[in-house]
């Protein structure tokens, strides 16, 4: 019998890469080691699904930070929009929400995976559940997956889809680099992005819970030059800092081994400083008899009031009507600089996706086939490449399992 492609891992690159393999008129064999496929997939966007950017291929490489250019050729045949035709001609009606980013107009990723999954059966292709352990070579190319039970699944071609360290109780753990290691590729260094930050304030642990929308944030590093700057929801937890705004910001903060960072909140983007003064000043007139501990309540969250009143210095039973201009510039001045300082990020396996994997030199943009080993494809997460959020990564997902399933033999 005629050696399949064999796909390793059941997730977005990995489905999208067997259909594309099995469209060419191919035998496919898809692996994956649960018992159901897209596990990931149906958690992403919080079970909504980000499944691209409504944007230009310029656009999406301006969102991959990380080897972006490596990925021009994938995403030129696999484009945000042609992500779009496919899912709406496998079934799925398309949204575009706030920042460009497409959703299923039923808000449910498992109608995203479900079409992948019924395409696959359309298209003939096989899956196993079985976890792939090793990848087996004849004269210098691949020839044979082998899984944990020792059982070989002969391969013209294997494309590994396995994902990252992120959210490993869905499977991605690892073994795809172990597998691609022993070939003898490259695995550059494997960290957290799009992740939460740990900080060693304990006003975030008294601030815990507490979710603030519409606020403005601005990353910067111990010299006080500014990494990152957006606007958005962010949340306090027991370890510092988490909330869509957060994540992305993450994605920028590379380098706590060489610097360190401090997370700046403006709390009131829409005022600016001189409104600002105006506004607590309209407050305290309402409140003038009041203790300065007891007249923040239209100004902040409950929850952030004693944080506010303590790194003001206003000591808090000083009566509104006799704190100083100076005083008041003082607050106004927290409110639009609320600063947080970052230790680093929270571990590798509560991130969206993993920075880090096989090395892209070792890779041929134009096929994502091996340089190392002929018939080895990769695809997805495994490869080191990482983008922001918005739907960004799924659509590197998307080009990189097209164009690999498109290229195997």
């Amino acid at each position: 019998m005629k050696n399949k492609v064999v796909v390793v891992g059941g997730g977005a690159a990995g489905m999208l890469a067997a259909c594309a393999a099995a469209q060419r008129g191919l035998p496919v064999l898809l692996l994956e080691r649960n018992g159901f496929l897209g596990k990931k997939l149906n958690i992403t966007g919080k079970g909504r699904c980000n499944l691209t950017n409504d944007c230009t291929v310029e656009a999406a490489l301006s969102q991959i930070p990380r080897n972006g250019r490596f990925l021009y050729g994938a995403l030129s045949r696999f484009s945000p929009s042609r992500t779009k035709e496919y899912f709406e001609a496998l079934g799925v009606p398309l949204k575009t929400e706030r920042g460009e980013r497409v959703f299923p107009e039923s808000d449910r990723a498992k109608d995203v995976s479900g079409a992948l999954i019924r395409s696959l059966k359309t298209l003939n292709v096989e899956t196993v559940q079985a976890r792939a352990a090793h990848i087996r070579l004849r004269d210098g190319a691949v020839s044979a997956v082998e899984d944990t039970s020792g059982s070989l699944h002969p391969a013209s071609s294997v494309i590994l889809a396995t994902g990252g360290l992120s959210y490993p109780l869905t499977g991605s753990d690892g073994d795809g680099y172990r597998m691609a290691a022993e070939l003898g590729h490259t695995v550059t260094p494997l960290g957290p992005s799009l992740v939460p930050l740990e900080s060693p304030d304990p006003d975030c642990v008294e601030m815990k819970g507490l979710s603030l929308k519409n606020v403005a944030v601005r990353v910067a590093d111990k010299s006080g030059k500014t990494v990152y700057r957006d606007f958005g929801e962010l949340l306090f937890t027991h370890f510092g800092l988490s909330g869509p705004v957060i994540l992305s910001a993450s994605a920028h903060m590379r380098s706590f081994d060489k610097t360190e960072y401090t997370v700046s909140i403006d709390l009131k983007p829409a005022l600016a400083p001189e409104a600002l003064d105006e506004r607590i000043l309209r407050d305290f007139k309402e409140f003038s008899n009041r203790d300065f501990a007891n007249s923040l309540d239209k100004l902040l969250p409950r929850a952030m009031i004693p944080v506010a009143v303590r790194r003001s210095g206003i000591p808090p039973d000083t009566k509104v009507h006799s704190v100083t201009r100076e005083q008041r510039s003082g607050l106004a001045h927290l409110l639009k600089h609320f600063e947080i300082p970052v230790s680093g990020p929270r571990p590798v396996e509560e991130a969206v996706v993993t920075s880090g994997g096989i090395s892209i030199k070792e890779v041929s943009p134009s096929t994502m086939e091996s340089k190392l080993v002929p018939g080895l494809f990769f695809a997805g997460e495994i490869l080191d490449v990482d983008g922001y959020t918005g739907g960004f990564n799924l659509q590197i997902a998307w080009a990189t399992g097209h164009l690999a399933g498109s290229s195997a033999r």
